[in-house]
Parts: structure tokens; sequence; C-alpha cells
């Protein structure tokens, strides 16, 4: 199969990694991917918002099969066009991705489907938002309603802090603060038929101890040894199925990569958020820890055959991810410098690798750095403890001026 995924970062090196492995997979192209991702496909420059430009490169590729990665191509529509010329993708269409797109859409959705969630006001104006805020009291959770990488969300203490994020924002959706542990579970969903794949936990702040600004995510780890065995089975009950159900009852059935965002807090299960694809870095671990060749399950979900695809197999070690962030991020991320050490930090047995997400190529060949989140750095063992060691090991062989990772991912688990 000629496979092409669009996007650039370390989640799209994580699919195209897991595509490559695949013997059903006779050529892989990325568009526009990074200096980590040419190692394992071809790549070719174009504009992911493009639908037009991504479908006429699909065509000229003869891909027989197009998975897309981020969110924004998604809620584009660019997955839209690709269907209508009769290519087969991987995503949700534009209408059917706005669960992402719009956290005011999501909770319409889910009141609809009566999925567990957090109680929120969608608020336009500055006096709406002070009202909101003064309902629930501190902490203030306040969500951008649209698009925003990862970093649309300020949870805070601090009245002022939560107002000055409102008002920068068009609309804003505000709700109460749930509490206990986060958990990330990704689906696979033909629109009718969902699989579930395992749980991970994900880490949002830049620093040590949950401190510091929120990002798109430093660092991941699955399994959840900690996690009640019955979890995806309930998630499964009560918010991905009912989700997908009511999206088709809409005449927008969801037919891609559903990612539940998810607390577990005293009162039982709550969604946060829903995604419109793999998350990062959820996905480094998921997909390293996953059997089933990756092309026949993505390609299943895309033409309605996901009911006869088998169970998926699973190793039955674990997987941790830490993100080596470039300096200055999130608020102002340096780029340009030269990495070092990556050969290094890969072992030869694919215990431990590293995916790209914001590197570029210079005209020597060295390897520079192109973004906020630089590189995911994965490793893989017979447990938490052992994988996350690899993981740490693996990273102290990376040298990029500046760059700072959070010491403590997975720690104690």
């Amino acid at each position: 199969m000629n496979v092409l995924v669009i996007g650039g970062g370390a989640r799209e090196h994580a699919l195209c990694r897991a595509l490559s492995l695949d013997p059903d997979v006779t050529a892989l192209h990325c568009a526009p991917g990074n200096a980590g991702i040419a190692q394992v496909a071809r790549l070719h420059p174009v504009d992911p918002l493009d639908g037009a430009a991504v479908t006429e490169l699909a065509v000229a590729l003869g891909a027989d099969f197009v998975v897309i990665g981020p969110e924004a191509p998604l809620v584009a529509g660019v997955a839209d066009p690709l269907r209508e010329r009769g290519i087969p993708v991987f995503g949700p269409s534009g209408e059917a991705a706005l669960l992402e797109g719009s956290k005011a859409f999501a909770k319409d959705v889910m009141a609809a489907a009566n999925v567990p969630t957090a109680r929120s006001y969608l608020c336009t104006t500055p006096a709406e938002a002070a009202e909101a805020l003064d309902a629930f009291g501190a902490p203030y959770v306040v969500k951008d309603d649209g698009l925003a990488a990862g970093k649309g969300v300020v949870v805070t203490s601090d009245l002022k802090a939560a107002l000055a994020h409102a008002a920068a924002c068009d609309r804003v959706v505000i709700e109460e603060f749930l509490d206990g542990p986060e958990v990330s579970l990704f689906a696979v969903t033909d629109g009718t038929t969902v699989v579930p794949l395992q749980p991970a936990q994900d880490f949002k702040r830049a620093y040590d101890n949950d401190e510091g600004p929120n990002t798109g995510g430093m660092g991941a780890y699955s399994p959840l040894p900690w996690a009640d065995p019955a979890l995806v089975d309930e998630v499964m009950e009560t918010v991905l199925q009912p989700t997908v159900d009511e999206l088709r009852r809409r005449g927008t059935p969801f037919s891609g990569l559903l990612y539940a965002g998810l607390a577990l807090t005293t009162r039982g299960v709550r969604v946060i958020e829903f995604n419109a694809r793999f998350g990062d870095p959820e996905t480094q671990v998921v997909l390293a820890r996953l059997k089933t060749p990756l092309t026949g399950l993505l390609h299943a979900a895309a033409t309605g055959r996901l009911a006869d695809f088998p169970a998926l197999r699973w190793s039955e070690g674990a997987a941790v991810t830490v993100v080596i962030a470039a300096e200055g991020y999130p608020e102002s991320p340096r780029s340009g410098d030269p990495i070092t050490g990556l050969a290094e930090a890969e072992a030869a047995d694919g215990s431990t690798f590293v995916l790209h997400a914001g590197t570029r190529l210079a005209e020597d060949g060295t390897v520079l750095s192109a973004g906020g989140r630089v590189l995911s750095v994965t490793g893989t063992g017979k447990d938490v403890a052992q994988a996350r060691s690899r993981a740490y090991a693996a990273a102290g062989h990376i040298a990029l001026r500046g760059s700072h990772h959070r010491s403590d991912i997975a720690a104690g688990v």
C-alpha cells in the first residue's frame, strides 16, 4: 500500500515509524515532514491546510491511503476533498472535527449524548466571563473555544490571570474545576464501530512538579498500572460510543481517531476535552506498545470495515516518552541550533528511539532545532520503571543549547 501522511511533528514521526515497519506498506510519503521523518519516508513540500494541494499531491503520488495527523488540517476540512476524489483517508471531516475545533460544539454533543463532563458556560464578553468565574470560584478553568495548539487552556487560582486569558479570546468556555488524575484514551472509529487503544497519561506543565505554563505536553507513559482495569470499558460505554453515535445521528459521522481527555474525579469519570486526532506525546508511547500492524487498523476505519477487524494485540511491557524542548519554550522558543547525540540515544534493539517534532536539516546534513518541542525520546521496557530509566538515559546523550526537559515523567509509577 502506498501511504501519504500529512504533518510534520513527533506524532507524525511516530505514525510514520509504525507504518514503515508494516510489510503491507510498499511506499511511504510525508508532507511536509521533518528531519527525523526523512529517515523513514519520502518528504514533499505542501501546505497541510490547503485541501486542494494535499489532494493533488496524493493523486500525483498515486497514494492508496492518506493519514492526516494534526488537528489544524482536520478542522480546516482537508479530509473532505480527498474523500471526494475517492481516496481513503484516516481523519474526520471538517464538520466532525469541530469536536476539537470548538469547545462549545463538543459540550453540545456531550450534553445530547449524556456524556459526563464538567459544568460550563460559553462566554463572549468580559462581563459574561467575570460572572461565570464568580459562579464557579477558584481554581478557575478558562478554555479558548477554538484551536490553540494545546496551549489554549488556563487553570489558575489567580482571578486576574483568568480574566486576562478570557479577554484575549473571542469566545471562551469557562467550566468547573475537575479534581483527580488525568488520563488520555484514544479510540479508532469508522463512525459506527469504536475500537479503544490503551490509556496513557501525559504531563502538560513545562517544569517538574507540574509547575510553569501549560504546554502541548512534556512527556507521557503507558500503561497505567494504578488505573482500574475496568476503566477502558467504562469510558467506551459512557463516553466514546455515545459520542460517535450522536455525531452519526446528527449526520456528521466521525471517522478517524477520537481522543478523550479524562479526569478520574471523586464523582467518577468526566471528559475534560475531545481531540479529533492522535495526541502528542501520548501517541509516542501508545504506538510503541501496539503489536497489531497499524496500516490495517487505520485503513479499516477509513473504509468502514472496523467491525471485522481482529482484536488488537499489545506488548506486555511499558513505554515512557520524555520531551526535549527548546530554550524559551513555551513562551518564545529559540530555533536554529544544532542537535547532537541523536544516534547515541537510539538503541540497536529498538528499546529506545528518538522521534522528531521541531527539527530541520541544514544544507550540510546537520539536524537543527526548528520548534518549541524539539524531540520525543522514548524508552520501552518490561515495566514503567525500566522504560523510564532507558528514556532518561537516552535523553542524556542529546545536546541542544539551552534545552530543557522534565525530570519527573512517570516518577514513582
